[in-house]
């Protein structure tokens, strides 16, 4: 199974959770969201998702919710931000 490859460096955190995924055997694509969910998460704090507090993690899924994301889509960033 190939691994998310990544351009940058990865942080600590990024690459801990690389080296979870894969453990698990996520799918490519599924390593790729999943990132991707957790950028979008950090971006939105302004700082390191795992310094999150819960109120803050239930305010972006209510606000990711009021922009329209589909049920899918919430559960995969749900998943991922676990």
């Amino acid at each position: 199974m190939a691994s998310v490859q990544l351009d940058a460096p990865a942080s600590s955190l990024r690459q801990r959770m690389i080296e979870d995924m894969n453990m698990r055997r996520f799918t490519r694509k599924t390593q790729f969201d999943y990132v991707r969910h957790v950028a979008r998460f950090a971006t939105y704090l302004g700082r390191p998702p795992d310094t999150a507090t819960v109120e803050e993690l239930r305010q972006f899924q209510v606000e990711q919710r009021e922009a329209g994301i589909g049920i899918p889509t919430m559960n995969s960033i749900v998943s991922a931000l676990r």
